[in-house]
């Protein structure tokens, strides 16, 4: 009786963000997941397995299908990166992702961020209320929690040091994970797939070009 070797696989990473809703989304997703190869992993995007989504109506059961379908490939996925970039010229991050990091951490998978935008979410949220409202921050009455100030409506704004929620830029760190900066999107990208290769086990050497 002969024993099969074992084969291994690549470790897969969820691709998670606003990117399915930017222009040339496809596109973006080839150039990630040609940056999850080259560190000798797998990248998985939204889209992968999704095709008989394109042929249905807009609506609540075609939006609960593709969240079914996402939770389903989160589920097949070793790991998540994140996109933290600002949703919607807004101070936070799209709430479907926020979502989505919450899922896989409480999965115990690893994760890892990248945002282009590394203002301090305090900062997001005065620039905000300030273009789109016309007002500004005050100082709170009263100290401690996890912010200083609060804004025109009395709503305190929180996660001083992080560049959003802490309960989703925080959720990346308790995995062990970081948030990576930088202008330039695949840029940031490819830093948080380095900061990933070096944590997950399996996962190949760099292939060089």
């Amino acid at each position: 009786m002969t024993t099969q070797p074992k084969t291994t696989r690549a470790p897969r990473i969820y691709l998670a963000g606003d990117t399915v809703f930017r222009p040339a989304a496809a596109e973006l997703f080839r150039a990630m997941k040609d940056i999850c190869t080259a560190a000798g992993l797998e990248g998985v995007c939204p889209f992968d397995g999704q095709a008989e989504v394109d042929a249905l109506a807009p609506g609540a059961e075609t939006s609960l299908l593709i969240a079914r379908l996402d939770r389903d490939l989160m589920d097949g996925c070793d790991a998540g990166v994140f996109c933290l970039d600002p949703f919607r010229r807004a101070a936070d991050m799209d709430p479907g992702t926020a979502v989505e990091i919450g899922y896989m951490a409480a999965q115990g998978k690893m994760l890892a961020g990248y945002t282009v935008d590394g203002r301090p979410y305090p900062r997001k949220v005065a620039e905000y209320r300030s273009r789109a409202w016309g007002d500004a921050l005050r100082e709170r009455q009263g100290t401690g929690g996890s912010g200083g100030m609060e804004d025109a409506d009395g709503l305190i704004v929180h996660s001083e040091g992080m560049v959003q929620n802490a309960m989703t830029e925080g959720f990346i760190r308790l995995s062990g994970g970081t948030v990576c900066v930088d202008a330039d999107l695949l840029t940031a990208f490819a830093m948080a797939i380095d900061s990933l290769r070096q944590r997950l086990p399996g996962s190949a050497a760099p292939h060089n070009n």
